[in-house]
Formats: structure tokens, sequence, C-alpha cells
């Protein structure tokens, strides 16, 4: 099942919103090659991809925390610390194991967890504080 973005998701960050869209769009295509029983293929490739979305993206997001003085940029910063964790340890199974139907799964949950809780709960008081700032 697709998870899908809209406008409601949106920080108000022009750069911000359009890397959630690409990281939709990347989840989503694993998510459709999951329902076509090609998932062991496609695990790789959202791998690799987050292996260099999430250094970008949160070191961008964390640096608009810092300089606009955010109130809330440490447990921000720890949230993404957690999902850093969670992707180091996707990463070390798909290592030790390969693209075995365990790792898919478990990095399809894990990054459905993220898609559902992470952007509309907590970027969402982001964008708030950001709305206010006009930034």
């Amino acid at each position: 099942m697709a998870i899908q973005w809209t406008e409601d998701l949106s920080v108000g960050n022009t750069e911000i919103d359009n890397q959630h869209k690409e990281l939709f769009a990347r989840v989503n295509q694993f998510l459709d090659a999951m329902n076509q029983r090609r998932g062991k293929e496609e695990v790789g490739n959202v791998l690799k991809f987050l292996e260099s979305y999430v250094v970008e993206h949160f070191g961008m997001e964390e640096r608009y925390m810092i300089r606009l003085n955010y109130p809330e940029v440490s447990s921000h910063k720890e949230q993404h610390k957690i999902f850093m964790d969670t992707f180091r340890e996707i990463i070390k199974k798909y290592n030790e194991k390969g693209a075995t139907v365990d790792v898919v799964i478990f990095t399809q949950s894990r990054l459905g967890e993220w898609l559902r809780g992470h952007i509309p709960v907590i970027d969402k008081k982001l964008a708030s504080f950001l709305k206010a700032k006009n930034k």
C-alpha cells in the first residue's frame, strides 16, 4: 500500500518539502516492488538512496533549526539519531544476510513507521515554527 504525500504534510519550506516528496516517491517505489514480489531486488536501491538522503536531509533540517533557534532542536535531533540507529541496524542486517525476506520486511516496516510518525508529527511542529518565522 502506497504512502501518499499530501499538502498537509508540507513544512512550508520548499527544499525540505521537496526532499520529503522524494523520500515518499522512493519508499513507494520500494512498496510497489514488494507488491510485485520484487522487494528483494529493490531493497538495495532504497538503502543506497537512504544512505545519502539521511545525511543530507537531516543535516539541512538541523542547520535550519539551529540557525532559527528552534526550541525543540534537541528532541528533533534525537529523533534523527533514532532513525540513523535504525538505519544502521537495517544496513547491518542487509550486509550480513543479503536481501532476505526478513530484511525486506524489516526495512518496509521501519520506513513506514518513519513516514507515518516523523513527518506528520515531529516535522509538523517544525513547520508551525517555520511558518511563524516566515521561513
